[in-house]
């Protein structure tokens, strides 16, 4: 199979979909990969170490995509380069359909089998693909939100680790899960007072054995989430649903209520935020104000740090590109039902129920 992988040109990403190490796996299977000229750059891997691992470089993304049978990403194709997909292609990336509608029809009118990373699951139900950027987004939002805290980027001039003698800073995270505890782990490492709000009572459980008396552990719950966010300092959105929209725990009323120069970073926001003053926003402009509160909704916040997220992410999904590319999508997702979770559009339809439902669109299950 021809795999291709073009540069990425979301605002500041710097990620690349593969590795040098990642090509030369696919290459010992007799498979050919095209990386566009500088696709690596932003994660520190030169053309010449991809073509020394055996890809061949090519000048143009749109050669890249024309000549690819399969398509390897990081983010979801933007509108730029929605008419460079080709009819009845593979494309391997993380889609959050649920937060870009605009792109599904594209991907059922051109036929497009889509895998997306985020919903491919592990035999233990966990989400192996999304999980590194989830642990890579969640440190940052605290290390992201504990430097917008301060005054002179528009925060309170609070400092997370306090003082013998002041207040320590308040951190609260919704959602306990993988971007929740990597987030938490931060944000105990700065000193500060630190509060993980979820909704499964096993979880809580399992965060109180590893994480014990360092953070307060509490039920979701309105009431709940309304006395713990009116004190936040820095409130984190770390809410997932599986390849659907996230829940809006958070309203404007809330949101107006918190002290001026508080802080939201919504992790969330990838699949449409958790914090209903929450939107979309780039690296180059990250950070919003809504009623006094410092908002940042950057929607791919590991590309900030591309050289580990890079080669995170081709830790965990080389072994599935090499099943996509041997066996073809649909009888490699045949064979591995973890797999075929990721199986978002298919032959014209949507094969995801979580997202046909978020997009309102027919759902029809590919292997059926």
């Amino acid at each position: 199979m021809i795999i291709g992988v073009p540069k990425e040109v979301k605002v500041h990403e710097y990620r690349v979909a593969i590795t040098p190490a990642g090509v030369r796996m696919l290459k010992s299977r007799g498979h050919q990969v095209l990386i566009e000229t500088n696709a690596g750059v932003g994660s520190g891997i030169t053309d010449k170490q991809y073509e020394e691992a055996g890809a061949q470089m090519v000048s143009s993304a749109a050669e890249v995509w024309k000549r690819g049978e399969m398509i390897m990403k990081v983010k979801e194709p933007i509108v730029a380069e929605h008419t460079l997909i080709q009819p009845k292609q593979t494309i391997f990336t993380y889609f959050h359909l649920a937060a870009v509608p605009e792109l599904a029809p594209v991907l059922i009118e051109k036929k497009v089998t889509a895998v997306a990373y985020e919903t491919i699951t592990a035999p233990d139900g966990s989400l192996p693909l999304l999980q590194p950027m989830s642990i890579v987004a969640g440190k940052m939002s605290t290390q992201i939100g504990a430097t917008l805290l301060e005054k002179a980027r528009g925060g309170k001039g609070v400092l997370l680790g306090g003082l013998p003698g002041v207040r320590r800073g308040r951190v609260v995270v919704l959602g306990g899960g993988t971007v929740g505890l990597a987030a938490a782990k931060i944000a105990i490492g700065l000193g500060a007072i630190v509060s993980i709000i979820d909704i499964s009572i096993p979880r809580l459980e399992y965060l109180d054995d590893i994480l014990g008396s360092r953070v307060n552990l509490l039920h979701s719950n309105p009431d709940t989430i309304s006395e713990e966010v009116r004190r936040a300092d820095l409130l984190i959105g770390a809410v997932l649903v599986p390849g659907a929209r996230a829940p809006s725990l958070v309203s404007r009323k809330l949101v107006s209520e918190m002290e001026d120069g508080s802080v939201i970073v919504d992790v969330a926001i990838d699949q449409g935020g958790c914090i209903e003053t929450i939107k979309g926003t780039t690296h180059e402009a990250p950070t919003y104000v809504v009623d006094g509160v410092l908002h940042y909704g950057v929607t791919n916040m590991p590309g900030a740090v591309a050289h580990t997220s890079t080669y995170g992410l081709t830790n965990v999904t080389a072994r599935y590109a090499m099943q996509l590319a041997d066996l073809g999508a649909i009888e490699a997702c045949k064979r591995d039902p973890g797999l075929a979770g990721g199986l978002t559009t298919h032959n014209g339809t949507v094969s995801y129920k979580a997202v046909a439902e978020a997009l309102k669109l027919e759902y029809r299950p590919a292997l059926a």
